[in-house]
């Protein structure tokens, strides 16, 4: 099993409301190069909790950083018009509470970012780093 110091939350950058999948990621990433989706985790709309690329693997979506993080996005991020919004649902809140406390639970020293601490991005459209801090 890889090291993990390091819990990125992201956001899809997809327009608030609007249902999307895995699959759909993993199209995306793939069209950009990728070898299938870079997330580790992703929480659709109504907070379910989904695969994308397992633990064990080095994860593509947060660069310089991959190697030793665990990524997971959230469906959402974006106002109707494409602008940075936290668009979470309440349902992808608690999700996201859950599996932050499960993660961290199975690598006590990873600490919890915003994938914003890394890059010049709005991602993931709130401030994770401050919000989960005290898990």
């Amino acid at each position: 099993m890889r090291f993990i110091d390091e819990i990125i939350v992201h956001c899809a950058a997809t327009p608030e409301g609007k249902n999307f999948t895995v699959k759909d990621i993993d199209r995306w990433h793939r069209e950009r190069g990728f070898k299938c989706i870079g997330y580790h985790y992703v929480i659709y709309l109504d907070g379910s909790i989904h695969t994308g690329r397992d633990e064990s693997e080095i994860g593509a979506h947060c660069k310089g950083h991959n190697a030793h993080s665990i990524g997971v996005c959230y469906i959402g991020g974006c106002d109707k018009k494409g602008n940075p919004k936290d668009t979470r649902t309440d349902e992808q809140k608690a999700s996201l509470l859950q599996l932050l406390t499960d993660l961290k639970q199975k690598y006590p020293k990873a600490v919890i970012h915003s994938h914003k601490d890394f890059a010049k991005k709005a991602c993931p459209s709130f401030d994770a780093t401050e919000e989960y801090s005290n898990i």
